[in-house]
């Protein structure tokens, strides 16, 4: 039964870190009644020191709706306004149909699989903060 069927969210969400990126895993469906399990997910993400890269691991989800979408593509400019690359890794199947369908695929930066997504992340060192260029006599 579907989440739109019963009312209730059936949206797994994990996390982790690493050194210039964060995790998000989703497993499950992806839709209107899942957005406020991710939101609360997210919260904390969104407090924290803005990473280099947010990866969102899409292999185990199984539906996405019009809703669903307008969250990733909330998530993505969320991300711009952070000056944070967000990856969406494992995009096969629902998801590869889904943003294909929606005409999406080239507005998000899509991996067929979270380990590729994570490649690219590992790769890149971490950004390094500027500072003030200082001169010397």
């Amino acid at each position: 039964m579907s989440s739109e069927a019963n009312g209730k969210a059936m949206l797994t969400v994990t996390s982790g870190l690493s050194t210039n990126a964060v995790v998000i895993r989703l497993e499950g469906e992806l839709d209107v009644n899942a957005l406020p399990v991710l939101r609360e997910h997210l919260q904390p993400v969104w407090e924290l020191p803005p990473k280099d890269f947010l990866i969102l691991d899409l292999a185990e989800v199984t539906f996405c709706d019009s809703m669903g979408m307008n969250e990733l593509v909330d998530i993505l400019q969320r991300c711009e306004a952070r000056n944070t690359r967000l990856l969406l890794g494992g995009v096969q199947g629902v998801m590869a149909r889904v943003l294909s369908i929606t005409g999406l695929r080239h507005a998000f930066e899509v991996f067929p699989t979270f380990e590729a997504a994570m490649g690219l992340a590992v790769a890149q060192p971490p950004a390094q903060p500027s500072s003030p260029s200082t001169t010397g006599p």
